[in-house]
């Protein structure tokens, strides 16, 4: 049920690297596609942005926001290796159907280099301001996520010449040819995270191929890491089949000089990047790497906030690649 297509393998040491970036924050294609580009020249596994429509913080978030899967059709026409995803698309902003159409052409560009990260969608503020119904409770937002991944699992999956219908109490497709089909088979991985004890895990067990603990502290990371792998249990699944990942902020300095003047440069204090993210110098970060593998993480999603700092992904590339 959980096979996905061939993935590349580049990984520093047993943990993968992956380039995560929110140009919500202010980025054109153009800063997007460059990032891409070099993160591939350096053997990054893969390229992940976010999927906001609204700024967060105090910055201006010029020239405005880009659509995420746009921006990644954009991408895989521009690269050839590098995987592509979100982290994640909110279940609010698409209809599950014209979502299962989207990916499935975006993984049909990129020759099968899509995975697909979805969630509840949290932040309502951007959905007041861009016009996008947000739900009465987050049960609400839960319960529509759930049907969106039958939905979409459920088109994906259909044979070809066969139809597929879905009734819910959110959604209602009858007769659906459901095509395109994805390169990949039976379809690009799905990732499903965050932090909830329970439900959150379920689903996962239910439709994911890798579980995502973001920006947490390391005991949540492996609390969260326990309560996917005892859910997989409960659905007689393999917890070995789940690939279990993190996404970290990513602050790393040659010396402490270069990382405090980096951090200066994203606005936040070094002691709060040292305490929960890959920072500080090369060494504090392979350590805060390995102190992450030893929970079971083997991919780990680095939030790169500066995009214009095109030597910081290099360094990082020269210097934690293979060393973990």
């Amino acid at each position: 049920m959980f096979g996905v297509g061939d993935r590349n393998s580049d990984s520093v040491g047993g943990v993968q690297l992956r380039v995560f970036i929110e140009p919500q924050q202010g980025a054109t294609f153009g800063d997007q596609l460059a990032v891409a580009r070099l993160a591939e020249e350096l053997e990054y596994d893969a390229f992940f942005r976010s999927d906001h429509y609204l700024r967060m913080g105090n910055v201006s978030g010029l020239p405005g926001p880009t659509d995420a899967w746009i921006t990644l059709a954009g991408v895989a026409l521009q690269t050839s290796r590098i995987r592509l995803g979100t982290l994640v698309t909110s279940a609010t902003f698409r209809l599950p159907g014209p979502l299962a159409i989207a990916v499935a052409q975006v993984d049909e560009m990129s020759a099968g280099r899509v995975e697909l990260g979805i969630g509840t969608g949290w932040y309502e503020t951007e959905h007041e301001a861009y016009g996008i119904p947000f739900g009465a409770s987050f049960d609400e937002r839960f319960s529509r996520l759930e049907e969106q991944l039958e939905v979409i699992t459920g088109l994906w999956r259909t044979p070809v010449g066969e139809s597929f219908s879905f009734e819910g109490g959110h959604y209602r497709l009858k007769d659906s040819p459901a095509l395109p089909k994805p390169v990949q088979s039976p379809h690009p991985p799905i990732i499903i995270g965050g932090f909830g004890p329970r439900r959150t895990p379920r689903l996962a067990a239910r439709f994911a191929n890798e579980f995502n603990v973001p920006f947490a502290p390391l005991k949540v990371v492996e609390e969260r890491v326990r309560a996917v792998r005892e859910a997989c249990e409960k659905v007689d699944r393999d917890p070995d089949e789940m690939v279990l990942s993190a996404a970290m902020v990513v602050c790393v300095g040659s010396d402490e000089q270069g990382f405090v003047r980096r951090a200066e440069a994203i606005g936040r204090p070094p002691d709060q990047l040292r305490s929960g993210g890959v920072a500080g110098t090369p060494q504090e970060a392979l350590d805060f790497l390995g102190r992450l593998g030893a929970l079971g993480i083997t991919r780990t999603y680095l939030q790169f906030l500066d995009l214009g700092d095109h030597e910081h992904l290099r360094l990082v590339a020269a210097e934690l690649a293979g060393k973990v």
